[in-house]
């Protein structure tokens, strides 16, 4: 089932193009990493996928689509404790106010982060915020989910922590599109890799292929460390 796709999408910030003719579906139950190199259109793609870019082209969202949830590369601590955070994520999406403390308590137990509904969100360490941000993104229990860089500048636990959450989620079923530049998070987590350059699709295919040496052009001299 198709979720979203893309047909000839193009976004221009002013003079530059960063994205040029995208055509791309996005399926249930995919987990797709976004690759490329700084600049490529990867954040990009991501918000326009998600519906927040102005852009040309078209894109069509499929029948029975429900909610989608995007988590950024920073993520949006308030000053609010845990809990609090939790409930206005909850308020915003619309869901009702008796269902607020058990999604609270369930999504901070899937993200282990129980123990700490008191605590100011902005207090917890970096790892912790981003899975405070899942645990917000899973609350409101999204088909899709659109992740930026997820583990970007958090340490070797940290990042193990968060890869445990997002194959969790993808294990129960949701959706996943995620840009990172680690090439082994994208081998362990992903089912089908997306290389972008210049706001192109270079690459589009099953995990197993892409990683395995019968790529060409852009994406092959990206594996090979050619291009920075």
């Amino acid at each position: 089932m198709t979720l979203i796709a893309l047909d000839d999408v193009s976004v221009r910030f002013g003079d530059v193009r960063a994205l040029d003719g995208v055509t791309m579906n996005v399926e249930r139950g995919d987990f797709i990493a976004l690759l490329g190199p700084n600049g490529s259109g990867k954040t990009t793609l991501l918000r326009t996928l998600h519906g927040i870019l102005k852009h040309s082209g078209k894109r069509r969202v499929g029948a029975g689509f429900g909610r989608q949830a995007m988590v950024f590369q920073r993520p949006f601590v308030i000053h609010l404790s845990v809990r609090n955070s939790m409930r206005l994520a909850l308020w915003l999406a619309d869901v009702p106010r008796a269902q607020w403390d058990e999604r609270v308590a369930q999504a901070l137990r899937r993200v282990d982060l129980q123990g700490v509904e008191q605590r100011p969100s902005r207090a917890l360490s970096g790892g912790q915020q981003q899975r405070l941000a899942l645990a917000r993104a899973w609350a409101v229990k999204p088909q899709l989910l659109f992740l930026d860089e997820p583990t970007a500048s958090l340490d070797p636990t940290a990042k193990h922590e968060v890869e445990e959450v997002l194959a969790s989620f993808a294990a129960e079923g949701m959706t996943l599109v995620m840009s990172t530049h680690n090439l082994g998070q994208a081998k362990r987590l992903a089912s089908r890799v997306i290389y972008l350059e210049g706001g192109a699709i270079h690459a589009d295919l099953p995990k197993p292929e892409f990683f395995n040496g019968r790529l060409q052009g852009p994406a092959q001299r990206f594996l090979k460390g050619e291009m920075l």
